[in-house]
């Protein structure tokens, strides 16, 4: 049974990063109580650092060159000196944009920065991942490898232009080609910067944000719009705080926030209205997850809202890493709102890993097309014909607690498909409460210890 857990937060103050000027960045732990213990998590504090303006590197509106070499000038002065880069009023037309450590990028109010839809912007390719697999791909719109105490915050808005990119949504035979073909090179442990994935017909498109490979980071009060494909991809990413966001993106594949293989997340206080999942939590496809060995894990979603998307918080397909230690809370759908699941657990017979300790408590929903929770572990989606399976791994999946969860009218409360070898084990439902059930109350295969109250 779960207990019901304080979610209060505690702030102390961390490690301070010295810079020129005697500026700093502080790092202070934001801990969070969960049903499976505390978990601390350093945010970037940048109050005490210089501001750069955009303007004064010569930043003009309108004019995609200057505005990008700007940012880019703006961004390694403030990484030197520990500092703000501030995005002033008015729209801004921009390609890519890379952080450097010790960098606050700050939209001010009524400032838009309008990412490019020309691919070439977002060349030369950098590492990158394209649904759990890694390679070299088009740069996300605003990117960052290997960085430490970063923030993107404000009151403004980053917006892309959709005109390219969603010529790219359909998948045609060319495309699935080239999906095949990465498959392959990481089923085969193909060296990463071998996997070139930018050329005529691939048309692999680029996350919006990507944090990759960085700690420390904190994403605050701006409003996102539009995406070429997951908006907010946290991969291999440590200690990251996601506030009071309001993101739209109703495109192909247009989650909210991916975190993957990533470690000590807070989300909270965001509103999603997706074309996908609002949240979706993942961990490497196949081999990329037995090969990189870092389960996400620690991660924390809280006083949420969501207008529409697949599921609230899905968790897979791509898990071979493991999920561990998932605490949704004080969430809501809003009624009208275009939902299957409020949990969706989803793997298949390839992808291994592990899922175990999701906790969801107080969550409150209207209608949803499917129900509060499922669990499949035969979703394949279209690599159930474009590969074969070449090595069968199954997904042990266990410890899923739901609590005191609302709903008006559903297909089902849970539907549960584990396999007959490995059982789905360890499922609570309490306090569940829905208006109408159009099938069966609980639809199960193969589960074991399910309890009800």
């Amino acid at each position: 049974m779960m207990k019901k857990i304080s979610t209060a937060l505690v702030f102390a103050t961390g490690i301070f990063f010295s810079c020129a000027n005697a500026q700093v960045v502080t790092l202070k732990k934001a801990e969070v109580k969960t049903p499976f213990g505390a978990v601390a998590i350093a945010v970037p504090d940048f109050s005490q650092c210089k501001t750069f303006l955009i303007t004064d590197f010569g930043a003009v509106q309108g004019d995609k060159n200057k505005t990008s070499r700007a940012i880019a000038q703006a961004i390694d002065k403030a990484s030197k000196a520990s500092g703000i880069v501030e995005v002033p009023p008015g729209e801004w037309l921009t390609g890519q944009i890379h952080f450097k450590s010790n960098v606050n990028l700050h939209l001010d109010s009524g400032a838009v920065l309008l990412f490019s839809e020309n691919p070439n912007d977002y060349l030369p390719s950098v590492h990158s991942s394209w649904e759990g697999m890694e390679c070299y791909n088009y740069s996300p719109l605003i990117y960052a490898y290997r960085c430490k105490n970063i923030a993107l915050t404000g009151k403004g808005e980053i917006k892309a232009k959709m005109d390219v990119w969603e010529q790219w949504f359909p998948r045609p035979s060319a495309h699935m080609e080239s999906l095949k073909r990465l498959y392959n090179w990481a089923w085969n442990y193909t060296p990463v910067e071998q996997r070139q994935m930018v050329n005529d017909t691939s048309h692999l498109r680029p996350q919006f944000i990507q944090f990759n490979r960085s700690e420390n980071i904190l994403l605050e009060g701006i409003r996102i719009t539009n995406s070429p494909f997951w908006t907010i991809h946290l991969y291999l990413a440590k200690n990251v705080t996601v506030r009071n966001l309001n993101v739209y993106a109703h495109g192909h594949n247009n989650d909210g926030v991916d975190p993957e293989m990533s470690q000590d997340v807070l989300i909270e206080n965001c509103v999603f209205d997706q074309g996908d999942d609002a949240i979706a939590i993942k961990s490497g496809r196949n081999p990329e997850g037995w090969r990189l060995k870092t389960p996400s894990k620690n991660i924390i979603i809280r006083n949420c809202t969501v207008k529409n998307g697949h599921q609230l918080v899905a968790i897979g397909s791509e898990l071979s890493g493991g999920i561990e230690n998932v605490f949704v809370d004080s969430c809501r759908v809003i009624d009208g709102a275009k939902l299957n699941h409020l949990i969706f657990i989803k793997t298949n017979e390839r992808m291994g890993g592990y899922v175990q300790d999701i906790y969801a408590s107080n969550l409150q929903a209207g209608k949803i097309d499917s129900g509060v929770l499922g669990i499949e572990t035969d979703v394949l989606y279209q690599w159930r014909t474009l590969v074969p399976t070449y090595e069968r791994r199954l997904t042990p999946i266990k410890n899923i607690y739901l609590t005191n969860i609302s709903a008006s009218d559903v297909q089902f409360v849970s539907k549960i498909l584990g396999q007959k070898e490995l059982p789905v084990q360890n499922v609570s439902l309490e306090h569940i409460t829905v208006g109408k059930t159009e099938e069966q109350k609980h639809i199960h295969e193969n589960v074991v210890g399910f309890k009800e109250n």
